[in-house]
C-alpha cells in the first residue's frame, strides 16, 4: 500500500510543488482510496478545503481525513491563497499575466488550475484578475486505450469520420478525445497514423507547459495551445497541412464557421461539446445550428450508466439512429 501511495503522490508532484507546506502535508495524508482517483482540489479563501474524487466531494480535515461536516475541515486562509499564487507563478506574476487573464494557469505536468477573483475591466474587456481567492486544481488523467471502445465507430475503411462527442461535465470527454488523438496520430494495426492538428483553447487536451505537451497526444500531432478555436483552426489549415483537426468544446458561431472551412479543405474534424444527450444538444442554439448542417458523421454520447465515461449512444448521422446496441464502458 505504501508503494501505491508513493506512486500516486509522485504523479501529482507538480501540484504538490505549487502548494504551501501546510496544504501539501494535508493532501499527502488523504486516504489512498480518495487519493488514487483524485480529480480536483478546490481551494477557496475562508472556506473549507475540498477535494473531488470518484464522483463525490469531500471536506478535508487538517490531518487529511475526510469529513461530512465543513466546520471540521481545514479552513483556507488568505495567507494560503497568496502563497499558492506566488508558488504557481514562480514568484513572477508578470510572467503568467496572460494566463491569469484567461482564468487559469497550467502547471508542469499539464495540470490546469482554474482561478477566480475580481475582474479588472478596460475598454469593455477583461484585462486581468486581482484578489484571486479561489483555485480549482484539476488532476489530468491519461488512460491509454480508453478510446479503444469508440475507434471502431469513428474510423471506417481507414478513414476518420467527422465526430462530435457530447457529454455532461466530468464524464471523461477530454480524457477520451486525448486518447483518440494519440491513437489516430500514432496509428495502430490496420490503421496508418494521420497528421493531427489540435487547437487546445483551454490547455486541457495536451496540457502544454511552456509550449511542450505534457500529455501524450501522438507523434504526428501539432498543437496550438491557449488559442481560440476559430483562429487556431484557420492557422492550422494554412500552416500545418493536417489531415485531422481536433478541438475542445465548441460553443460559438465563429467555431462553427471555422469547422466548415476545415471541411471544405478536406480535413476531418473531431470535437466535443457540453450536453446531456442529442436531444439536449438540439435545444442549444449553436449546437443545433451545427447539427442542422449535418456536418458530423458520428455523434458519441457519454454518461455514467455503467460508471463515469460510459459510451451511452453512437449516432450514425446518415442513418439518423443510434447504432450502439447497449452502453459500453
Amino acid at each position: 500500500m505504501e508503494q501505491k501511495v508513493t506512486k500516486a503522490l509522485d504523479k501529482i508532484q507538480p501540484v504538490l510543488d505549487a502548494l504551501p507546506d501546510n496544504l501539501r502535508k494535508i493532501i499527502c495524508t488523504i486516504p489512498f482510496t480518495i487519493l488514487k482517483d483524485l480529480e480536483e482540489i478546490r481551494i477557496r479563501q475562508n472556506r473549507p478545503l475540498m477535494v473531488y474524487s470518484r464522483g463525490k466531494d469531500y471536506f478535508i480535515r487538517e490531518n487529511g481525513e475526510p469529513t461530512l461536516n465543513p466546520l471540521e475541515a481545514y479552513c483556507i486562509s488568505s495567507r494560503d491563497t497568496q502563497r499558492i499564487l506566488q508558488l504557481m507563478a514562480d514568484f513572477s506574476l508578470y510572467a503568467i499575466e496572460e494566463e491569469i487573464r484567461n482564468g487559469y494557469i497550467t502547471l508542469k505536468g499539464g495540470y490546469r488550475v482554474g482561478l477566480a477573483g475580481k475582474g479588472v475591466i478596460e475598454g469593455g474587456k477583461l484585462r486581468t484578475l486581482k484578489y484571486i481567492n479561489s483555485f480549482n486544481i484539476r488532476i489530468t488523467r491519461e488512460i491509454p486505450g480508453v478510446a479503444d471502445k469508440v475507434l471502431p465507430f469513428i474510423i471506417k475503411e481507414g478513414n476518420v469520420l467527422h465526430t462530435l462527442i457530447l457529454s455532461p461535465p466530468q464524464m471523461g470527454k477530454t480524457t477520451l478525445i486525448r486518447d483518440i488523438i494519440r491513437q489516430i496520430s500514432d496509428g495502430f494495426p490496420g490503421f496508418d497514423g494521420k497528421k493531427v492538428g489540435v487547437v487546445d483553447e483551454r490547455s486541457e487536451i495536451a496540457g502544454c507547459y511552456q509550449g511542450i505537451p505534457q500529455n501524450d497526444v501522438g507523434i504526428r500531432t501539432d498543437i496550438l495551445d491557449a488559442c481560440p478555436k476559430a483562429i487556431g483552426i484557420t492557422m492550422l489549415i494554412r500552416s500545418m497541412s493536417p489531415q485531422v483537426i481536433a478541438t475542445d468544446e465548441i460553443g460559438r458561431e465563429e467555431d462553427v464557421s471555422a469547422i466548415e472551412d476545415a471541411l471544405n479543405a478536406g480535413i476531418k474534424i473531431i470535437t466535443t461539446a457540453h450536453s446531456n444527450d442529442l436531444q439536449d444538444a438540439m435545444r442549444r442554439p449553436i449546437l443545433s445550428s451545427v447539427l442542422d448542417k449535418n456536418i458530423f458523421e458520428r455523434i458519441l454520447v457519454l454518461g455514467n450508466s455503467l460508471g463515469t465515461g460510459t459510451l451511452e449512444e453512437v449516432y450514425d448521422c446518415k442513418l439518423k439512429r443510434n447504432i450502439l446496441s447497449k452502453p459500453i464502458r
